[in-house]
C-alpha cells in the first residue's frame, strides 16, 4: 500500500473519527479516495476511440469500507437521497454469479436507493471478473465534495474510490488499468449507464497538475502532459444537471456506433449477428474506431455515405445492429448519425492538436490562441451532436467575448454535455476574469456557477490507506 500525503491522511482520519459511531473499534477501516475530473479535451469521442486530455480535480470522493461479521453491505452517504441502504450480501453475490442484468434489476427496482448500484456493483464485478465472492459483511461510508450532476464525474470518482476499497478489503489485487475498466464495468452493465472508459481512468490513473493523455482503445495511458506554469484550467458549472445516463448522452452514443456500422459496411468489411441487435465486425484498417478514420478519408470517402438522420428501424433492418454492447438503438428513434460519427473522427485530430501544442511548452501566444480555438471547435461540435446547452454556450459565449486580452484563451463543455460544466483555459494568474465570467452568469441566468480549480492525484497515486479506531 502506497501512503498518501499527510494532509490527506490527516483529512481522513479526521472524518473516520467523525464517524466513530458507524464503525467498530479495534478493526482495520479500509480508505479509498478518487478526484473528479475536468474533461479537456477528447470527451464524447472516448467510447469511439479518441485521445483524450483529462484533468484530476482537487474535489474527490472519499470510500471508507470495514469488514462485518453481519452477512450484509451497509452503505451510508449524506449526499444520497436515501442515506443508508443495508442489503444481504448473498443477494449481490450468490454462489452461482448473477447475470449483470440481473444484478442490474435487483439494484435499482427502488429509485432512492438505486445510487447503491455505484458502491455494491463492485462486488458483482469482483465476482464475475476475478472470481472472489465476498462471504462476510462489510460496512462503507461515502464522503464526496465532487458535486453531483455538474459534469465533472462524481460517478466515476465513487466507484473507483469503492471498488478499489472493496478489493482491497477482499484481498483482490487490480492493476491501475483493470480498475478503471471494472469501475466502467460498473458504472456500463449495472448501474446502466453508457458511459466511455476515460472518467474511471482518470480518477484512477490521474498525476496532480497534469493532464492524462488515454488513447480509448480501450484504455491505453500514453503519459501524462504537464499544464504549463503560465496557463491554468479551471471548470464553470452552469447550474444546469448533467446525467450521462440521460437520453440524449446515450442516443448520441448510439448514433455514433450506427455511423460506424454504415462506414465499415460502406469499406466492404464482413459483419455477422452475434445477438438481437448486435454484430461484430471483421475491421482489419479502423480495429472498431472511428477516431482510426483520417479525417481527409472521412470526408472524401464516408461522410457523404453516412446520412444525416436515420430511423432506428431502417439502419435495423438495413444494417443489422452495431458493435455497442453498452446502448440499444430504438426503432422508434431518429438518430442524428452523421453528426455523431463526424464528431469522433475529428476531436482525435483536434485532441492531437492540442496536445501537441502543450507538449511544446504553448509559451506564445499564437500557440495558446490556437490552444483555445481548438477548444471552441470542440464546443461547436458537441452542439452539431446535440448535446450543447443554452448554459454551457452562454458561458463559453462569455470566455469568447473576455478574450485573451482578460488572459481567458479558449472554453468548451465537458464530458457528456447537455449541460454539466465547461472547462476554460486561461492565463496563470487569470482567476479575477473566470470569477468576473461566473458573476455575469448568475447575474443573467439566476443560476449558481461554481468554480472548480487546483488539481490533486488519481485513487492509486493516494494509495490504499488502513485506519482503526482506538477501543
Amino acid at each position: 500500500m502506497k501512503p498518501a500525503g499527510d494532509d490527506q491522511l490527516a483529512a481522513a482520519r479526521a472524518w473516520i473519527t467523525s464517524r466513530a459511531d458507524f464503525f467498530v473499534a479495534g478493526r482495520p477501516i479500509v480508505v479509498a479516495r478518487a478526484p473528479g475530473r475536468l474533461d479537456v479535451m477528447g470527451g464524447i469521442a472516448d467510447y469511439s476511440g479518441s485521445l483524450v486530455l483529462e484533468l484530476p480535480l482537487a474535489v474527490a470522493t472519499w470510500v471508507a469500507v470495514q469488514g462485518s461479521d453481519a452477512p450484509r453491505l451497509v452503505i451510508e452517504s449524506s449526499d444520497a437521497p436515501d442515506g443508508r441502504v443495508t442489503m444481504p450480501i448473498e443477494d449481490i453475490v450468490p454462489a452461482a454469479p448473477l447475470p449483470y442484468a440481473e444484478a442490474r434489476v435487483r439494484l435499482s427496482r427502488d429509485p432512492q436507493r438505486a445510487w447503491a448500484a455505484y458502491i455494491a456493483g463492485a462486488l458483482v464485478v469482483l465476482q464475475h471478473e476475478h472470481g472472489h465472492a465476498l462471504r462476510h459483511g462489510a460496512k462503507v461510508l461515502v464522503r464526496s465534495d465532487v458535486p453531483i450532476g455538474k459534469g465533472v464525474s462524481s460517478s466515476a470518482a465513487l466507484d473507483v474510490a469503492a471498488l478499489d476499497a472493496l478489493a482491497t478489503l477482499a484481498g483482490v489485487r487490480i492493476d491501475d488499468r483493470a480498475l478503471a475498466l471494472g469501475a466502467q464495468t460498473v458504472e456500463n452493465l449495472v448501474v446502466g449507464a453508457p458511459c466511455g472508459v476515460m472518467d474511471q481512468m482518470t480518477a484512477a490513473c490521474g498525476r496532480s497538475g497534469h493532464l492524462l493523455e488515454l488513447l480509448c482503445q480501450p484504455a491505453e495511458v500514453v503519459g501524462h502532459v504537464a499544464v504549463p506554469p503560465e496557463l491554468e484550467l479551471f471548470g464553470i458549472d452552469s447550474g444546469i444537471r448533467h446525467a450521462v445516463s440521460g437520453a440524449d448522452y446515450g442516443s448520441v452514443r448510439a448514433a455514433a456506433f450506427m455511423g460506424y456500422r454504415i462506414v465499415t459496411a460502406t469499406a466492404g468489411f464482413a459483419a455477422r449477428e452475434v445477438g438481437p441487435g448486435r454484430v461484430a465486425i471483421d475491421d482489419p484498417q479502423f480495429r472498431g474506431y472511428l477516431a482510426n478514420i483520417p479525417p481527409d478519408l472521412w470526408r472524401e470517402r464516408f461522410r457523404d455515405a453516412v446520412p444525416e438522420r436515420m430511423t432506428g428501424r431502417e439502419f435495423l433492418e438495413r444494417f443489422g445492429g452495431s458493435t455497442d454492447a453498452a446502448t440499444s438503438i430504438d426503432g422508434e428513434r431518429s438518430y442524428s448519425v452523421r453528426a455523431a460519427a463526424e464528431h469522433p473522427v475529428l476531436e482525435h485530430d483536434r485532441v492531437r492538436r492540442f496536445r501537441a501544442l502543450l507538449a511544446d511548452g504553448a509559451a506564445g501566444e499564437d500557440a495558446r490562441i490556437q490552444l483555445g480555438q481548438l477548444m471552441y471547435e470542440s464546443h461547436a461540435s458537441y452542439s452539431a451532436c446535440g448535446l450543447g446547452s443554452d448554459g454551457t454556450d452562454r458561458l463559453v459565449e462569455l470566455c469568447r467575448a473576455a478574450g485573451p486580452a482578460a488572459g481567458v484563451y479558449g472554453a468548451k463543455i465537458t464530458g457528456g454535455g447537455s449541460g454539466g460544466s465547461i472547462a476554460v483555459l486561461a492565463a496563470a494568474g487569470k482567476r479575477a476574469a473566470i470569477d468576473a465570467i461566473a458573476a455575469q452568469y448568475r447575474q443573467e441566468t439566476g443560476r449558481e456557477a461554481t468554480i472548480f480549480a487546483g488539481s490533486s492525484p488519481g485513487a492509486r497515486a493516494f494509495g490504499i490507506n488502513a485506519l482503526e479506531l482506538r477501543a
